[in-house]
């Protein structure tokens, strides 16, 4: 299980630490051999040569971590798992609601393509810029700031942002809305790829070519013509027109409905796309009968307005596509709906409360409302995991990320050592950890890394989704391998100020309780 294998790494990567912080050898070594383990070193201080000495205690961590990375490679996390923020159990889940688009249906590479070319003609025909990563605390990922194409410089960046942390009133606010005052819009979803693309084409050419620019007006012809693509219709007529090069097949969709149809749950749709794309993506994917599956279809919902807007009522659309003037008392099984808001939906389904689960691939337009408002339980689809996961199941990634974690360890055990000597070693070792953390972000993404990660701290993109999903996975093809009775239990992950079982109390925390106890 992807819980364990988890633990183990973890476990296996802090034996080292923990080894390193006691300054003797451990168990990791010492348990294959007879007798107590040998002490490693004399205690700090006492040591003539300091360069050796900590070379010394190098050597050592090098030796432990090859020998941990046995055991976390036997046990590797599962790209196909289901991963939980909160603790639900599938069998007080009544009623499954779906988004469309990177939820029951994924699209090809070809789909970017479509959707920049589209844009950027009609950016070309009718109509301080910069693209950077950003961590849970607002700090900038130095690195991964682009201006057009190329990395903005690391003091620019500082001189820029006075720092390299991005103040509370310049983001988005906490749905990921962009207000009067904010100055930085969230990519958050696949549909972002195309737009972020077009804006570093468009800015690189701008510098290129030394044509002085407002970037607020580049972002909102970007973000217009972006938005063409799909109001026009433009989008939705090209995939419906070459159907297999646009739709990945087969996610299992039909295989996930069928499962869930099987065992008696409810099942609804709300998407923002229309009934004619939807009703054929559908039947390429699902079948014919598709819409057999299902209790309730909303298309054009116009989320994220649709959970907050109670004034728009739905609307019936008939087999051609045409709209209906009928007054809607109840939700027909068979029978599409156009717009609608939440609220009335609760008022005819009454279905309501922790017994609904929804998924979605946008965690602020199809999430956030949704946990926060309604009760709702929550799934993320997140494409991205499955080939991060698949990455970090590697063995150069978990030898590099294990010797990283006890490095670390070593740097903040050792950085006691204040004279010239040692000072020499460390900055030895902090620019061996500095290379390997760039080698970590390359591994994924040369320009930004982990989707999750930013160094040692979550993304900002993390917290949110910790916040806004009890679960999340790479598909919802992950459900079929989970019983409809599963339950999904969050890691507990040791706080800052807890001791995980493998490790032993720090010294630094450890002394206070020592003196202490020879005062008594």
């Amino acid at each position: 299980m992807a819980t364990a294998a988890a633990a183990v790494a973890r476990g296996a990567g802090a034996r080292a630490v923990a080894a390193l912080r006691s300054g003797c050898r451990t168990a990791a070594r010492g348990r294959s051999r007879a007798g107590p383990a040998r002490p490693l070193c004399t205690a700090p201080g006492t040591t003539p040569d300091m360069k050796r000495y900590l070379r010394e205690r190098y050597r050592e961590a090098k030796r432990s971590t090859a020998e941990l990375v046995p055991s976390i490679m036997s046990n590797l996390l599962n790209p196909d798992a289901i991963f939980s923020n909160n603790e639900m159990s599938l069998s007080d889940i009544e009623i499954y609601g779906f988004d469309y688009d990177y939820t029951l249906v994924f699209y090809s590479k070809h789909l970017h393509t479509l959707i920049f070319n589209a844009a950027r003609d009609l950016l070309i025909n009718e109509h301080r810029a910069v693209l950077m990563k950003i961590d849970a605390f607002h700090y900038i990922q130095l690195g991964t700031v682009y201006r057009g194409l190329s990395v903005v410089p690391d003091e620019e960046v500082i001189e820029m942002y006075e720092g390299s942390h991005v103040p509370l009133e310049q983001m988005s606010d906490f749905y990921g809305k962009s207000s009067h005052g904010n100055t930085m819009k969230q990519f958050m979803d696949i549909f972002s790829l195309p737009e972020m693309t077009l804006l570093s084409c468009v800015n690189e050419y701008f510098l290129k070519n030394n044509i002085d620019y407002e970037p607020v007006h580049l972002y909102k012809d970007v973000k217009d013509s972006i938005r063409d693509v799909h109001t026009k219709g433009i989008m939705y007529r090209a995939i419906e027109a070459d159907i297999e090069k646009y739709i990945c097949y087969p996610e299992q969709t039909r295989a996930v409905l069928a499962k869930l149809a099987d065992h008696g749950k409810k099942m609804f749709l709300i998407t923002n796309s229309p009934s004619s794309f939807v009703d054929k993506g559908m039947r390429y994917i699902v079948g014919k009968d598709w819409r057999d599956l299902f209790d309730v279809v909303i298309v054009q919902a116009e989320k994220p307005n649709f959970f907050n807007d109670k004034r728009r009522p739905f609307r019936k659309v008939n087999e051609k596509g045409v709209l209906l003037w009928d007054k809607i008392y109840k939700l027909q099984k068979g029978q599409i709906y156009k717009q609608g808001n939440l609220y009335e939906f609760l008022k005819l389904t009454g279905w309501r409360g922790s017994k609904v689960l929804y998924f979605g691939d946008h965690i602020y337009s199809d999430l956030a409302d949704l946990t926060l408002k309604h009760g709702w339980r929550t799934g993320a689809i997140i494409p991205e995991l499955r080939s991060e996961l698949r990455i970090m199941n590697t063995e150069q990634y978990v030898q590099t990320m294990t010797w990283l974690q006890t490095l670390t360890g070593l740097l903040e055990q050792m950085q006691v050592h204040r004279d010239a000597e040692s000072q020499l070693v460390l900055q030895e070792w902090k620019k061996e950890r500095k290379e390997m953390r760039e080698m970590t972000k390359g591994s994924f993404n040369t320009q930004f890394g982990s989707l999750f990660r930013t160094d040692q701290n979550p993304t900002y993109f993390l917290r949110r989704l910790s916040r806004f999903a009890d679960i999340y996975m790479a598909s919802l093809s992950c459900l079929l391998s989970y019983d409809v009775s599963h339950t999904f239990y969050p890691r507990r992950t040791p706080l800052q100020h807890e001791l995980p079982a493998w490790s032993d109390r720090p010294p630094a925390a450890r002394l206070p309780l020592l003196q202490e106890a020879q005062a008594k």
